[in-house]
């Protein structure tokens, strides 16, 4: 059986078409899924995350302002896109599907979402493209109903996971682990459980064997209930804000790796793809499948 995909078509929200943020590449995402077969019985379609659910991982009063398309113009701009209805509609869809992800991660041992890893967001404030940040609500969420006790957030996207370090960094019961670019964004980084810094340049050989020194330690000694795997492609050589060096195959053994390492231990992981940056969708797209193939290839 293959795993489930989740998606929804309000992913693709309506900003300008030079911005420099792809929001097309979810679209393209889910007809490369479908086309591929990995999702035979089609899409699970999540509803988008509410106000209460929201305010497990964020401050009450920012929900309230994004939600009433009122975020002041300063956070706006560290946020990088428009705070527009499809905007705030897009936010609390894919946060919606990264909860119902992990519900199925949990029913099913293995989940992905098409969208999701919106890690710069904080509990106050979102930033760098997130406006919510998805993975640290859908465990509040999972932890509020008694869903699990402990979970691990494995982030291996570029840019370093200040915001979920931030939202968890006074909670033993959640552990976070970034392997990120050192010298990439953001400037002022937040300390996670456990942060890995890339040098520019790094390779698929030196990236996996960073991955390798961390994640089976890590997980033997923490049995997360759950794992969350930021599966970012911006790693990618030809990233427009990477910076790293991996190379398609790189980043697919990247995935298989951390799936069968979560998968082996019999944890459930929830997978979403965080970020993957450049003018043409196709190429980034198509990377963003790597995911998916590793999760269905694992499941089969």
């Amino acid at each position: 059986m293959l795993p489930p995909i989740v998606h929804h078509p309000a992913y693709t929200a309506e900003i300008p078409a030079d911005h420099r943020f792809p929001m097309q590449k979810y679209r393209r995402l889910a007809e490369i899924v479908a086309a591929d077969g990995l999702a035979p019985a089609g899409f699970v379609v999540p509803e988008p995350a509410t106000s209460a659910q929201l305010s497990l991982a964020h401050d009450q009063s920012y929900v309230e302002a994004v939600l009433a398309l009122a975020v002041p113009p300063a956070i706006e701009r560290e946020i990088g896109l428009p705070m527009n209805e499809t905007v705030v509609r897009r936010a609390a869809a894919a946060t919606g599907g990264t909860i119902l992800a992990a519900r199925l991660a949990l029913a099913h041992g293995l989940a992905c979402n098409t969208a999701g890893g919106s890690h710069h967001a904080r509990s106050d404030q979102g930033a760098g493209f997130c406006t919510f940040n998805d993975v640290a609500v859908a465990i509040r969420v999972l932890m509020a109903e008694g869903m699990i006790g402990t979970a691990l957030v494995v982030d291996c996207d570029v840019h370093q996971g200040d915001g979920t370090a931030e939202i968890f960094a006074a909670d033993a019961t959640v552990t976070t682990l970034s392997l990120h670019g050192e010298k990439n964004y953001p400037v002022r980084k937040r300390a996670s459980t456990i942060d890995i810094g890339l040098a520019d340049g790094t390779d698929d050989r030196a990236y996996l064997a960073a991955l390798d020194g961390i994640l089976a330690p890590l997980l033997d000694r923490t049995h997360p209930d759950i794992v969350f795997y930021n599966a970012g492609v911006d790693p990618h050589e030809e990233d427009r804000l990477g910076r790293l060096s991996l190379s398609d195959a790189g980043l697919a053994e990247r995935d298989r790796r951390v799936i069968e390492a979560v998968r082996s231990r019999g944890i459930p992981l929830a997978g979403v793809i965080g970020g993957g940056y450049g003018a043409d969708v196709e190429p980034i797209a198509r990377r963003h499948a790597l995911l998916h193939h590793a999760a269905a290839a694992f499941a089969g």
